[in-house]
């Protein structure tokens, strides 16, 4: 079965997967209202938690990435089951009130350790967020709100991807053959950013963000519908409700931390885009007024221009092998980790390629797997992610419930004789999906509800962005790329070519992403919003962002952050500037130094959200 679950080597496994999980959260459920008050309460609330996570995990992985359709269907269901139920439970008087005994309760409180106290304080948040202190009838809307907003969410994703098609006569003919032919039709299935053609870039932005009315008004209700439920449960905005527990805390920090960026950015980003300017007239005289579609482009442009980076000329330094061995190294140098391949069972994958790590420290012993689903495939979405398939936690029987995580790249399949050459900018991704995993594997906390990566999305991507200073310094990348034929090492100039190049337009680039993060907040803001969304984007994206909105597009329905990250896109940001801090203080010295890893383990990994995330930046 997938994961070693027995159930699961067929796709109707998953209703029997269910059916078992939600038999065992009556049970549990049933235990928590009869439990007195103490650390066993909160014990049984983690196991319920687990119970209904360890299928609605593996089942949120499953409903993206199995080439089977019928798996992938039955996973969907799961899913859509399972949060149901949670809705329902977040909104069970008789449970919450279990909990509301033991925390009223000061003389226990004050016999629980901190991380018992946090997750207790944690699951009453979730009661809180979904309307529990409502009366009967506003907490059914509740459940329904959230479930409509799952299936919105679901809706919404689906619609980002899809491509968009267009009368093959209404384009030149020579740019036609860079988009897929269907009889009369050509499909625009992306923004063709890398196309060194102006005009082929300049049609796909205006195809591919052409609006669509049904994705609209999906997204019109979303941002409606999370609006009405942060209301309902007592919030001013949806942004109020999501930010409660981040380091950020308010929407007011974080139009404060966005605005503060921008006037740090403003003067170098005008640098940036008039460098931008110059290159488009050089190569394009006639027509050099810097659009949207070309700041992707032309960054690259100069980039590739003043360091001469052509990713053919370090490809073939960066085998998987080469680079899997450079992080195996560096984690055993830092943390005393190792990784090694294990044999898989039958039906235990769900494509051949994909393959099985085992972490193991050298005097802790077994930590956990990570399977490693990197190549491309027909059907398999092209976004490089991390997904928990199983959160770690102590067993009632004094056992480690291993965590178990997934790790998904899109990297190409080698030609015959040569092996999977990575550039640097797939190298780069995979140090910072593997510092997500490390996270999962050392967050070893005794709840599993905060387990690894399951703590504030603002503090999640640290450990992830901390890796990729450890991806773009000398002394690491020398340790590890070496020709895949000849055995030499990567040449030090080639090395810091390519840091050097990250800095080529980094502002703009930076200036771009606190524009998405602005909207975001806006999005969520306060409601009904001023003007429609489209009318929105245009004056952040004029305001924020500098380059001017092209009419009849609506980039914002391709947005699919506003789905995983609504209210949070800003995260990303916040936690390059914490993971920077980290990197200058702590490692910028000897990436290599074991004591500082020690360290950096003990005061952030370890906890994964079980201590509030500004202690473990301070620590």
């Amino acid at each position: 079965g997938l994961f070693g679950v027995p159930e699961l080597s067929c796709p109707e496994g998953f209703q029997e997967a269910q059916d078992k999980a939600l038999q065992e959260s009556e049970q549990l459920v049933q235990k928590a209202c009869s439990t007195p008050p103490g650390a066993e309460t909160v014990m049984i609330f983690d196991q319920l938690s687990d119970a209904l996570c360890r299928v609605a995990d593996l089942a949120d992985f499953v409903k993206i990435a199995h080439p089977n359709f019928a798996f992938r269907e039955a996973a969907e269901e799961a899913c859509r089951n399972i949060g149901t139920v949670v809705e329902k439970l977040n909104t069970d008087v008789e449970l919450c009130q279990s909990l509301r005994r033991l925390l009223a309760d000061e003389v226990v409180m004050s016999s629980l350790d901190p991380e018992t106290r946090r997750v207790a304080e944690l699951f009453m948040f979730d009661f809180e967020i979904s309307g529990i202190h409502l009366d009967e009838e506003k907490r059914k809307k509740a459940v329904n709100l959230n479930v409509r907003i799952l299936d919105l969410c679901n809706e919404f994703l689906t619609g980002t991807h899809l491509p968009n098609k267009i009368d093959k006569h209404v384009l030149p003919e020579h740019i036609r053959y860079n988009f897929t032919a269907e009889g009369n039709y050509l499909q625009v299935a992306g923004l063709h950013a890398d196309c060194p053609d102006d005009l082929v870039r300049e049609a796909a932005y205006k195809i591919f963000l052409y609006p669509n009315a049904e994705q609209l008004s999906r997204l019109e209700e979303l941002l409606a519908s999370r609006n009405s439920l942060a209301q309902l449960v007592g919030y001013d905005t949806f942004a109020h409700r999501a930010l409660q527990g981040t380091m950020a805390k308010t929407p007011e920090t974080v139009t404060q931390f966005l605005e503060k960026l921008s006037d740090q950015l403003s003067k170098r980003t005008q640098k940036d885009f008039e460098m931008m300017t110059k290159m488009k007239m050089k190569l394009n005289p006639q027509n050099s007024k810097l659009m949207p579609w070309d700041h992707p482009y032309y960054s690259g442009v100069l980039r590739a221009e003043r360091y001469n980076i052509d990713p053919g000329l370090y490809c073939p330094f960066f085998s998987l092998g080469a680079c899997m061995e450079g992080l195996n190294s560096l984690f055993s140098q830092l943390l005393g980790i190792s990784l090694y391949a294990e044999q898989t069972q039958r039906g235990e994958v769900w494509s051949e390629d994909v393959r099985k790590l085992a972490v193991v420290h050298e005097t802790e012993g077994l930590l956990g797997y990570i399977y490693c689903d990197f190549f491309q495939r027909p059907d398999k979405p092209h976004q490089d992610c991390h997904f928990t398939v199983r959160g770690g936690r102590l067993r009632e029987n004094g056992e480690y419930q291993l965590p178990v995580v997934v790790l998904m790249l899109s990297l190409p399949h080698s030609a015959r004789g040569t092996p999977t050459l990575l550039s640097p900018g797939m190298m780069e991704n995979l140090f910072h999906e593997m510092g997500h995993a490390m996270h999962s594997m050392l967050g070893r906390t005794r709840y599993q509800h905060v387990t690894g990566t399951r703590c504030p999305t603002d503090f999640a991507e640290v450990p992830s962005i901390l890796m990729e200073y450890f991806a773009n310094d000398y002394r690491v990348v020398n340790q590890f790329a070496r020709h895949y034929k000849t055995g030499q090492p990567l040449p030090k100039n080639m090395v810091s070519r390519l840091c050097e190049s990250k800095k080529v337009c980094a502002a703009a680039d930076m200036q771009l992403q606190v524009f998405y993060a602005a909207l975001d907040q806006i999005y969520h803001g306060k409601h009904p919003l001023k003007k429609s969304t489209t009318e929105l984007l245009k004056e952040t994206q004029e305001k924020v962002y500098g380059l001017p909105y092209v009419p009849n597009t609506a980039w914002q329905l391709r947005f699919s952050h506003l789905v995983g990250y609504g209210a949070k896109y800003y995260s990303y940001l916040m936690s390059r500037a914490v993971a920077s801090m980290v990197w200058k203080q702590c490692f910028a010295q000897d990436p290599f130094d074991r004591a500082m890893g020690e360290r950096y383990r003990r005061e952030m990994l370890a906890h994964g959200g079980g201590k509030e995330p500004i202690l473990m930046v301070q620590g």
